[in-house]
């Protein structure tokens, strides 16, 4: 932890340490719960519907994040068990967490008769909100931060306030805060999505694609500044070309972090970032080549599952659908009739 300002306890109940990464964790749950909830109820679905996502969600992705996140460092934890489970400690990979998520998502989404993707896209601003503020748990635990650099430079440069730039000494030496770069880019992302969710020719699951291809962009060049990085031994090319896609950083006066000697060359984070960014594009461009009849964003959503568990008929699925077109809103309040079929 080094030379750690803050006190990663909160507070104490009894024997139970209650540690400020669970609640800015937890706040960052809460805060995306909130504006899914928000969005959701433009399409009449129930704020319940996201409350058991979530609470089936949350554990889901801590297990699969601890998971993702021991894997890649097996080396520290195959003689320590215990640490294993120690997750106030730090370790929770999001690339791990979002893989949990979605697992827990589909089933749950099917389960429901929703659309998953239908879903995830009314979830992908919500996404990047709650990483946004978990990414200040990282600030207190004073770990996945970035590469040397100079006071200077976060002072005068960057003109961070006193509070972050003590935090990011770390034993007599001043570090880049990635977690306030990513931070902050995610919360731009949050305006970007909620600006495409509302023009009329996104089509359903381009949002979640979108959250995919903002956040991959802003951690490919983001992760490389950090000195925690998970990697694993690749090709001397792959290697290559990923340094040379994030070399125009170094013109910016960014330096890439050290790699911890021993565990690879490649970080995973930056390779799966690079990768998701180009399937999602992929993704978007081929689906709409070959399906024309795609459901626009802002078209209905219904369960295709009555209250008592039974299945909708096609027939009757229309029927909802029709009606809840005749109650959708708009931001603004004003009544809109979205057609069930639209003409390109």
């Amino acid at each position: 932890m080094g030379t750690s300002l803050i006190n990663p306890i909160a507070f104490a109940i009894g024997p139970l340490e209650v540690h400020w990464y669970g609640l800015i964790l937890g706040l960052g749950a809460l805060m995306g719960l909130l504006l899914i909830i928000r969005e959701g109820r433009r399409y009449g679905i129930p704020q319940e519907f996201f409350m058991d996502l979530l609470l089936f969600g949350v554990p889901s992705a801590i297990i699969a994040a601890r998971i993702y996140y021991v894997a890649f460092r097996w080396p520290d934890y195959k003689n320590n068990w215990i640490d294993v489970f120690k997750i106030w400690n730090g370790g929770i990979a999001i690339y791990g967490a979002l893989i949990g998520a979605i697992i827990c998502a589909v089933i749950y989404t099917r389960y429901k008769g929703y659309n998953f993707w239908r879903i995830a896209d009314i979830c992908g601003p919500g996404l990047l909100i709650g990483q946004a503020i978990g990414r200040w748990g990282n600030f207190v635990n004073q770990e996945a931060y970035g590469g040397p650099t100079d006071e200077a430079f976060l002072r005068n440069n960057l003109h961070l306030p006193d509070f972050i730039v003590n935090q990011m000494n770390v034993n007599g030496v001043y570090h880049h805060p990635t977690f306030l770069y990513e931070s902050l880019w995610n919360v731009v992302g949050i305006l970007v999505l909620m600006f495409f969710r509302r023009r009329h020719f996104v089509r359903a699951g381009e949002i979640f694609m979108g959250y995919f291809i903002w956040y991959g962009i802003g951690r490919f060049f983001i992760e490389a500044l950090r000195t925690d990085s998970l990697t694993f031994d690749g090709p001397t090319w792959l290697a290559s070309i990923v340094n040379g896609l994030w070399s125009p950083m170094t013109w910016f006066g960014f330096q890439q972090g050290a790699i911890e000697p021993g565990y690879g060359n490649i970080r995973v984070s930056q390779l799966l970032s690079l990768v998701l960014v180009i399937a999602a594009i992929v993704f978007i461009i081929v689906r709409r080549k070959t399906n024309k009849n795609l459901a626009h964003y802002s078209d209905p959503i219904v369960s295709t599952r009555v209250a008592g568990g039974e299945h909708v008929t096609e027939q009757e699925h229309t029927d909802q659908q029709t009606a809840s077109s005749s109650h959708t809103q708009t931001e603004a309040g004003s009544v809109e009739k979205p057609p069930l079929e639209r003409k390109e």
